[in-house]
């Protein structure tokens, strides 16, 4: 995006942030030359293709095409907006945000200014709520949290508060000077018939912590039985999207950057989350009881490769198809499932049988792919001799899955004692379907790219010309037709560069957005494909064929307006000009 800020600011606050040591700081990268790899952190690889340029101050992923300099890598890893990003790494940095006056700056502040209200807004609507804890009116809700044996210690790391009505919050609020519709639209408030109340009225509250350690929604949990609903979190907002939120990544980002984070612990509510923590698994995080999503998936791995799925005990039963753990898998996480007892849930487990029972559990966790077929078996009456060959068939499909002989082997000897069947008969079975085959490459995988021939020069040359390569020296790039406006963009960059004797290909990104056009151009610079010979005699093909595209285009464009032309001197002036064209388009070949 355009920066709103001073270039001059922008451009310290990029140098002082060094894009190998910021980003760095959450993956690990690997030298190999002058360029640092690792496996993208956006999308799921095995092979590294995610490469950073240190020279040029730049981050691109040749797998999915992900592409920015050190504020977009913040933008998309912290899921924040541009000055978010921004006032990061100025922190980082210790640099003031300048203040800036323009339009795009004033919409940008009122924004800023918006949620910078309703977040303190939500802050101070915490305090209210933990000073009602320990108001003396809160008996019921202290009754509760010690029937769930939660420690005071807990319970303040968490900020556990209560709700003791429908009026008190939005009386507080506005005498804080808050308007009615700040109170509405931070979901703290709801209104019905014109009476705006307490949204969690009556409950224990968990306030919900987003990774900037920002609170943007609040749970509560019922103290009697009622019709009701249990659980109640705070609606959608601005501040809120609960397929984008993790309970507890708050407290997981503070352990990983101390260095104590090997794995996750995905449980399905936060209460759940706050009784492991107290027992000692502070690596915990919870779905908020929906069903996972890729963004929460992606939040995973930002964190930890490897996802212990921790679910009621009865979760096999209820979740045979187990689409949400696939979610996990699909996104590179190591996914292991979680037996508990039955009728149990974590939280049982930690407060009947004690921490201790709960890493016998943790150390029992099957993979993904054994959980699939052990979940088949709550399916299928095993007794039966229809039921043994359904649950033969569909675990077979799983078994088709797994990613090696060995693995495979493994669970048809499962198979072959649940369902009682040979071993033999099971392989014989399995060999009548084609296995599916991902060998492993050893260099950057790459997408695909269906660009037509044309599109395709568009890029090298420009690509050629960013990178300044040697027999792209002096090129015309502004008698070049373009098909796209981002190529253009693009082209008039290196136009600006190469007059003012700066050319960064990292500064397209302060012009332009990473995605489309930019992404495939920085895609080239991968390997030798600028490189070389080959390179060269390729560059000068398309720059030759763009060249005389160029010409063609416009000599149709003038026969067009010869023929549309009654004025004879006109037409003199146009087939004059159609014999320069084709004088110049014979000197091209």
């Amino acid at each position: 995006m355009k920066s709103v800020f001073p270039p001059e600011f922008m451009e310290e606050l990029k140098a002082k942030n060094d894009i190998v040591d910021v980003i760095g700081s959450y993956i690990k990268l690997e030298r190999r030359g002058y360029t640092y790899w690792a496996c993208c952190p956006f999308h799921h690889e095995k092979t590294p293709s995610f490469a950073v340029n240190a020279a040029d101050r730049y981050y691109h992923c040749f797998g999915c095409g992900e592409s920015g300099d050190v504020i977009g890598f913040i933008k998309n890893y912290e899921n924040v907006d541009f000055r978010q990003a921004v006032e990061i790494l100025a922190a980082r940095a210790g640099l003031q945000v300048p203040a800036v006056d323009d339009k795009a700056s004033e919409e940008a502040a009122c924004r800023k200014k918006k949620l910078d209200r309703l977040r303190l807004l939500m802050r101070e609507t915490a305090r209210f709520y933990l000073s009602n804890l320990y108001s003396g009116r809160a008996d019921r809700h202290l009754e509760y949290t010690a029937k769930r044996g939660l420690s005071p210690t807990i319970m303040k790391k968490f900020g556990l508060g209560a709700s003791l009505d429908f009026d008190s919050l939005p009386e507080f609020l506005m005498d804080r000077g808050y308007t009615r519709e700040e109170c509405l639209e931070s979901g703290a408030c709801s209104e019905t018939n014109g009476r705006m109340y307490d949204a969690l009225a009556g409950r224990l509250i968990v306030p919900i912590i987003d990774q900037m350690d920002e609170v943007i929604a609040f749970g509560g949990r019922l103290l009697e039985k009622s019709d009701r609903a249990k659980y109640k979190n705070t609606r959608e907002t601005v501040l809120f999207n609960k397929s984008r939120t993790l309970f507890n990544l708050n407290q997981v980002k503070k352990l990983r950057r101390a260095g104590g984070l090997n794995s996750l612990i995905m449980v399905e509510g936060y209460m759940d989350a706050i009784s492991l923590a107290q027992g000692g698994f502070p690596n915990v995080v919870a779905s908020m009881g929906t069903s996972l999503t890729k963004d929460q998936a992606r939040l995973c791995k930002r964190y930890a490769d490897d996802v212990f799925i921790s679910y009621d005990g009865d979760f096999a039963g209820q979740k045979a198809n187990l689409r949400g753990l696939d979610i996990l898998k699909q996104e590179g996480l190591r996914v292991r499932v979680v037996p508990l007892p039955e009728g149990f849930d974590p939280d049982d487990v930690i407060q009947k049988q004690g921490p201790e029972a709960y890493q016998s559990c943790l150390n029992s966790a099957m993979p993904l792919i054994d959980f699939r077929i052990h979940a088949l078996k709550q399916k299928y009456d095993l007794s039966r001799t229809d039921g043994r060959r359904e649950f033969v068939k569909d675990a077979l499909n799983i078994v088709r899955e797994a990613e090696s002989a060995t693995e495979r082997e493994q669970l048809l000897h499962r198979i072959s004692k649940d369902a009682d069947v040979s071993i033999g008969a099971l392989q014989r079975d399995l060999d009548m379907a084609p296995q599916r085959s991902a060998p492993e490459k050893n260099e950057p995988q790459r997408k695909e790219d269906n660009a037509s021939g044309d599109r395709k020069a568009e890029r090298f040359v420009l690509a050629a010309c960013l990178f300044q390569k040697p027999y792209a020296e002096g090129c015309d790039l502004a008698g070049i037709r373009f098909s796209t406006d981002e190529l253009r963009t693009i082209a008039d960059y290196i136009e600006r560069g190469r007059a003012e004797g700066h050319l960064r290909p990292a500064g397209l990104f302060d012009e332009m957005s990473a995605e489309g056009e930019l992404s495939e151009v920085l895609d080239l610079d991968l390997g030798d494909n600028l490189e070389g010979e080959r390179a060269a005699r390729y560059f000068a093909d398309s720059y030759r064929l763009l060249k005389e595209r160029g010409i063609r285009e416009e000599i149709a464009a003038y026969r067009s307006r010869f023929e549309a032309t009654d004025d004879a001197e006109e037409k003199r002036e146009i087939l004059a000009r159609l014999n320069q064209l084709t004088k110049k388009l014979g000197l091209l070949r």
